[in-house]
């Protein structure tokens, strides 16, 4: 397999549906009503002010990439976590 150089082009790197990805998994965790967690009411919010502001959910979760872990790791979603760490080392 070829390795992708975001440095030289983002084609083949499929960074926007990757974020997607990772979006939905936040949104899984947080609305998981059987094990809450402070991280709950901070995404909810940051994925209102996100939307509100107009920005994708790239540009989101570049942004929140150490806030994201730390809710990944909580919720043990080690696929999740893999696939912020190629969006981070791909895509940011």
């Amino acid at each position: 397999m070829e390795k992708t150089d975001r440095y030289i082009s983002f084609d083949g790197i499929a960074c926007d549906e990757h974020a997607r990805r990772i979006v939905l998994s936040i949104r899984e965790c947080i609305g998981d009503a059987a094990r809450p967690s402070p991280w709950q009411s901070y995404f909810e919010t940051k994925l209102i002010e996100s939307e509100r502001r107009g920005h994708d959910e790239l540009y989101f979760v570049g942004s929140q990439v150490n806030a994201i872990r730390e809710l990944f790791e909580q919720y043990g979603r080690e696929e999740a976590l893999d696939l912020l760490e190629r969006v981070e080392e791909e895509c940011c």
